[in-house]
């Protein structure tokens, strides 16, 4: 129901533009978050927007690098990545937001996509 694509090889300090498609949900009802994995480590927040498009909230660890947009008219998302770092690499994933409110927490997202690969070089 979600499908992330756009991920790829880009060197430091590079950008990407990350896009989840939505099929078959209400997406303008959901808040949307990004999430990523790299391995060994667990799956890791990245950012949330809110319904409309009004609100994001970030990590960290990307604030000021990464933006999320979202057109409820296309049920699309994306997620902009911007000065990229080695340590961005990871698989990155959409999932719908089962709460109102803004939440790292991964338990509180649903309908997740199948992950986009992003792997930035040194």
């Amino acid at each position: 129901q979600l499908v992330e694509s756009g991920g790829g090889l880009v060197q430091a300090g590079g950008s990407l533009r990350l896009s989840c498609a939505s099929s078959g949900l209400r997406f303008n009802a959901y808040g949307v978050g990004w999430f990523r994995q790299a391995p060994g480590k667990e799956r890791e927040f990245v950012g949330t927007i809110n319904r409309s498009g009004s609100a994001t909230s970030y990590a960290d660890s990307v604030k000021d690098r990464f933006t999320i947009s979202r057109d409820n008219a296309q049920n699309m998302a994306w997620l902009q990545m911007d000065h990229l770092k080695p340590e961005d690499t990871a698989v990155y994933y959409c999932a719908t937001r089962t709460v109102p409110v803004p939440t790292t927490a991964p338990e509180r997202y649903s309908n997740w996509g199948q992950g986009t690969q992003v792997t930035v070089a040194s």
